[in-house]
């Protein structure tokens, strides 16, 4: 990422568009806020996990804002802000919806990898058809 921060401005622009794109599928990935998990608690309780979806999707906030800013980049959202009273930073809400829409098949990708592994599947019957037949010897 350095490389390509500090390259040429196509490879920054290139940079910053990574950024634009990932930053809050990144924030999605440690999963719903802690008083939406269903699994957060329990998995706290029977020390599964260390630290709640929250804690985490903070830690990772507070470390990468700092990396993008060193990189010269800039986090693509407006309401972040740094918070002197709790030491960290402040965002604007995660789209849960479209977090809902990929986790139940709706994703902006999800036709064309669906569609990929159909074919795969498909052009692997012979290997499944000759096992069965030598199985079946």
């Amino acid at each position: 990422m350095l490389k390509m921060a500090k390259g040429t401005p196509e490879q920054h622009e290139m940079a910053q568009d990574a950024l634009n794109r990932w930053w809050w599928p990144a924030l999605m990935m440690f999963g719903p806020h802690d008083n939406q998990s269903s699994r957060t608690t329990k998995g706290m309780l029977w020390k599964i996990k260390r630290a709640s979806n929250d804690e985490l999707r903070q830690r990772f906030i507070d470390k990468t804002v700092p990396q993008a800013d060193f990189l010269g980049l800039k986090i693509p959202d407006p309401k972040l802000r740094w918070n002197e009273t709790t030491g960290h930073y402040d965002t604007g809400e995660i789209n849960w919806e479209e977090f809902n829409q990929v986790i139940h098949g709706d994703g902006p990708c999800n036709r064309e990898r669906m569609a990929h592994h159909k074919n795969v599947h498909a052009e692997g019957a012979w290997v499944r058809e000759a096992a069965a037949a030598y199985a079946a010897r």
